[in-house]
């Protein structure tokens, strides 16, 4: 369970008591004063400003609330009003109503018994109206979950009857007012996720009785007020995600009742004081992602109720206090990224109750705690990273509910002898850097759930066992260990595989023709091996591939053209084999591949037209037989040669035959041609050269034809930036230094624009879109030599090649790509639901995002698919990029706004996990299961499922994470009407990643999207 909403589960439990106060104010018995006419009187006005503020709604809010009308009779009647005996209004709850206005004709003293007002989430903006302090006897105030701006009115210290404040979830700005510290008997103070600056007022310290106090989620600053350690009444305070300085205040030791401290994502620094060892009631301890330093106080080592610990992401240093052994209750340990040093406390864990356990990041060394063999319901393990030694046959127990484990970089030694078996829910292994020998088990295909197995850098010897076929491995990594034999032909049945490597062994024989097979593989790592025979054609069916090393072997023959296939390949290594003949032409259509080394081979003849091949180093085509072309560091091939010196030598006799021949045409065709040539011309402008360029001062001169024709040297390959369903893309700097993407169509796309004049129309429409989410077309030039579209460049490219790139995946964090999938329902809101006629884009893919320098989204190809295919009815001829259309594609021909939806839900998907997820896509749209009993064990799978190149996401982060999850779900319905729109999507994701007032854990999602029906079973 994410510490956030571990935090909040517990808390809201203890406030259902104080939400049963008001009701029993409200059933105590009014006593009647003044004349029944005055009574008359009052209903008459609170009946009056209830239809007044009615009338101030929206159209869709004052349909929902039809029965506020006077021919219902008494206010009593109406939905969401309740009265007291005396017939006066006592109660407003509105929540989850779906209304849209403001306050500010909401005639708060018209209502002076109102005990309880309750407008939580619905679509309230504005600001909160100063006189709002006219309802002295209010117990209750909720305005959670809306779109409340401005600053929190001071008025509000006036409502001193107050048991219960939430003004959470929304868009409020300015300071928490001193005044608040006048409500001196208020127990619950929610004012999380949104917006407030400034310091916390030293006047908290006046809430003697405030139990609950939550203001997570700011931009608060300042220190954390020595004041708070009045508040001895405190069971669960809050400061987490603000950007709070200065140290932890020694006061904070005097709160013991506190059984929740989250302090969490802020600036804190210094020692955590020894004080907090008088917290002993406290459960949940969060203080990750600061800047605390030193070791921990042995004093804490008193919080025996602990249960959840996190630590991670700070300086603190030393070992950890052998007093930690007191803690057992512990369920959640997570202390990664720090400095610290020793051993670990052997009892730690001795509550056999652990869950989830990360130290890594450390320098640990050492045995693993003793208990750990007994925790079996251990979920998470993270021990990479450190200096711990052990025997793993030994030290490690049966764990019936783990999910991930990654002992990587450590000392660890002993043989994989556990009981397969066992691991039924094992999802990742890693054991990588280790001295673990022996072979690699049989029965380990028993994991069934394994999905990434990484063995890599260890002393593992024997066969790679064929019962590997068995399991749904997405990443298989058994490199630089002592394996011999062959490579198993099962290999070829792990149809999900993405990465395999296998290098640096001992391994024998021929590559098996069944790897190509693997149809969904990225990288693919054989070198340094003893490989014999060929290269099998079939490695020319690995159309994802992008990486290919083949290096360091014995692999004879000639290279298949078959190779010339792998489009997507970037860099491709088959140096240091005995590899001979020319190499295939199809080669120079490898429009992806940036990095080629085939040194140390017996390769002749020219090197292939590619740009790769082109700027290769020498060490990269060293030591062959024969190989010439255009490279500096080669010759010129011989034909080449010998046709300049043919040319050369008969120079003089070709001049003086056909000079004289060309003057007598050349008059002869001025006198009587002339004229036609003339014709012609200026018919080919009209004809053949047709361009659409913006109008106005946008009607850019360096855009034209030929300028484009001359920046891509007639678009040669080495200007080629990425190859798109309907052409070629090009990198193009005109002659003013403009950078432009250019995507030159293909023959038969430029074939299919039949009716130039509609289509001329369409990229007008296209052009005058501006929106800061979609790539701006700058214009169309069509040619009877080449058609093309001019875009804006987009510095960092595709979307997919970034998720691609380990470096650049992780520097396109969890912020970075959160903001990405808002950019791009953004996008797709506004052409589908902002554009008369509304646009759909019909090929919504990772292919089609663009990055710009700042990470910012951009949808690329809006609209081209409808113009380049203009007939929607045959779309069985395009079905968009696969893996990302909608089902519904398979059997229909209905092409609208929800296919867009289905490929968005894709995509955010695949952000998430930084790849393409697959057929995990095909049981998300069915249904979305965990194969877990709890909440905990829910969230827990999902963050297995995230990119795991990235830290494991935390607090604000990881509810966002969740809550995009979700949406994606919602959006890959196999159902198109039960998808959302993308207003719907990105209207959610406009400013808050999840707008929740209640723990995560117990959200229901129909409360989150209309369009779900349960929470997440």
């Amino acid at each position: 369970m994410f510490p956030f909403s571990q935090f909040m589960a517990s808390r809201l439990q203890k406030s259902l008591l104080f939400l049963v106060i008001p009701l029993l104010v409200i059933s105590v018995h009014v006593l009647a004063t003044g004349s029944p006419a005055a009574a008359v009187q009052s209903e008459e006005a609170e009946a009056d400003a209830l239809l007044g503020w009615k009338a101030s709604l929206d159209n869709q809010s004052r349909s929902f609330l039809y029965s506020w009308s006077t021919t219902a009779g008494s206010p009593c009647n109406w939905f969401g009003i309740h009265c007291n005996e005396a017939g006066s209004v006592s109660n407003i709850s509105l929540r989850d109503s779906g209304l849209k206005g403001t306050l500010q004709s909401f005639s708060f003293p018209s209502f002076p018994n109102l005990v309880k007002l309750n407008l939580s989430n619905n679509s309230f903006h504005g600001s909160i109206p100063s006189h709002i302090g006219n309802l002295s006897k209010l117990n209750i105030l909720d305005f959670s979950v809306n779109e409340i701006s401005g600053s929190i009115p001071k008025e509000i210290g006036m409502l001193n009857s107050l048991t219960y404040i939430d003004l959470s979830n929304n868009f409020l700005t300015g300071t928490i007012p001193a005044s608040i510290g006048n409500l001196t008997t208020l127990p619950i103070l929610y004012i999380h996720m949104n917006q407030l600056s400034g310091s916390i007022p030293q006047e908290l310290g006046m809430l003697k009785f405030v139990t609950e106090i939550d203001l997570s989620v700011n931009s608060l600053t300042g220190t954390i007020p020595t004041s708070i350690g009045n508040l001895t009444n405190l069971w669960a305070l809050s400061l987490i995600s603000n950007q709070l300085s200065g140290s932890i205040p020694q006061e904070i030791g005097m709160l013991r009742s506190l059984t929740e401290l989250a302090l969490s994502q802020n600036n804190l620094y210094g020692p955590i004081p020894a004080s907090i060892g008088n917290l002993t009631a406290l459960s949940s301890l969060y203080l990750t992602d600061n800047q605390l330093f030193n070791s921990l106080p042995r004093e804490i080592g008193k919080l025996t109720k602990l249960t959840t610990l996190f630590l991670e992401m700070n300086e603190l240093s030393g070992t950890l206090p052998s007093e930690m052994n007191n803690f057992t209750l512990l369920e959640v340990f997570i202390i990664y990224s720090n400095r610290f040093t020793g051993q670990l406390p052997q009892d730690i864990c001795i509550g056999e109750g652990l869950k989830s356990f990360a130290i890594n990041g450390n320098d640990f060394t050492g045995p693993i705690p003793r208990c750990m063999r007994n925790c079996s319901r251990l979920l998470r393990l993270h021990l990479e990273s450190n200096q711990l030694t052990g025997n793993i046959s030994e030290d490690f127990g049966v764990y019936p509910q783990l999910n991930f484990m990654d002992l990587s970089d450590n000392k660890f030694y002993g043989e994989l002898s556990w009981k397969w078996e066992s691991f039924s829910k094992l999802s990742t292994l890693k054991i990588s850097n280790n001295n673990i020998s022996g072979t690699i088990p049989a029965d380990i295909g028993m994991a069934a759930q394994l999905h990434s197995l990484e063995l890599s850098s260890n002393h593992l010897a024997g066969i790679i066992p064929k019962e590997l076929g068995k399991l749904t491995l997405f990443e298989l990594s058994l490199d630089d260990n002592e394996l011999s034999g062959g490579i198993p032909e099962e290999i070829g049945l792990l149809s999900e595989l993405e990465r395999l490597n296998l290098a640096a062994n001992n391994l024998s024989g021929p590559i098996p023709k069944k790897l190509g097979y693997c149809s969904k593989l990225l990288f693919l790592n054989l070198s340094k091996n003893k490989l014999t025979e060929s290269i099998p054609v079939e490695v020319g069916n690995l159309i994802s591939l992008e990486s290919l090393d083949l290096s360091h072997n014995l692999l004879t023959a000639m290279i298949p053209p078959q190779l010339g296939l792998l489009q997507r390949v970037e860099t491709l290594n088959i140096s240091h084999n005995l590899l001979s003949g020319p190499i295939p032409t199809t080669f120079g259509y490898l429009s992806s591949l940036t990095v080629v080394n085939i040194s140390y081979n017996e390769l002749e003849g020219p090197i292939p037209n590619n740009k790769a091949f082109q700027q290769a180093p020498f060490e990269a085509l060293q030591n062959n037989r024969y190989l010439c072309g255009n490279n500096t560091r080669l010759e010129a091939c011989v034909s080449v040669a010998i046709n300049k010196t043919i040319r050369k030598k008969h120079s003089k006799l070709v001049y003086a035959m056909v000079i004289p021949l060309v003057c007598s045409l050349f008059v002869v065709s001025v006198l009587v041609g002339g004229f036609f040539v003339l014709h012609k011309r200026i018919r080919n402008r009209k004809a053949n050269s047709e361009e659409v360029n913006p109008s106005g001062e946008s009607r850019k001169k360096d855009m034209k034809y030929e300028n484009i024709v001359k920046a891509t040297e007639d678009f040669n390959s080495k200007y080629c930036i990425g190859v798109g369903g309907y052409g070629i893309v090009y990198k193009a700097v005109l002659p003013t230094g403009r950078v432009v993407a250019v995507k030159k169509l293909h023959q038969s796309q430029n074939e299919e624009v039949t009716d130039f004049k509609a289509f001329k129309s369409e990229i007008c429409v296209l052009m005058n879109i501006r929106h800061r989410n979609i790539v701006k077309l700058h214009g169309f030039c069509s040619h009877a030599k080449h058609s093309f579209l001019v875009y804006e460049f987009i510095e960092r490219g595709s979307l997919r090649n970034i998720l691609s790139n380990e470096d650049q995946a992780v520097e396109l964090n969890w912020l970075r790509r959160l903001n990405v999938v808002r950019g791009i329902a953004n996008a797709l809101s506004y052409m589908h639901h902002d554009c008369s006629p509304s646009i759909i884009h019909r090929d919504i893919s990772s292919n089609n995002i663009l990055l710009d320098s700042e990470f910012e989204a951009h949808v690329s190809d809006f609209g081209t698919a409808r113009f380049l295919m203009p007939d929607s009815s045959n779309w069985t001829s395009f079905a968009g990029t696969f893996g990302y259309s909608a089902p519904e594609l398979a059997y229909t021909m209905m092409v609208n706004e929800k296919c867009d939806v289905y490929s968005f839900g894709v995509v955010t998907i695949e952000i998430l996990v930084g790849r393409h997820p697959g057929d995990f896509i095909s049981s998300l749209s069915s249904s979305f299961s965990f194969p877990s009993s709890s909440l905990m064990d829910e969230h827990t799978l999902l963050m297995d499922m995230v990119d795991q190149r990235l830290p494991l996401p935390q607090y604000k982060t990881a509810e966002g994470i969740i809550h995009i999850a979700q949406l994606a779900h919602a959006c890959l319905s196999g159902n198109p009407q039960s998808r959302p729109t993308m207003k719907q999507v990105s209207s959610h994701l406009m400013d808050k990643w999840n707008p929740l007032t209640k723990p995560f854990s117990e959200v229901k999602l129909g409360e989150i999207f209309p369009f779900f029906p349960t929470r997440i079973q």
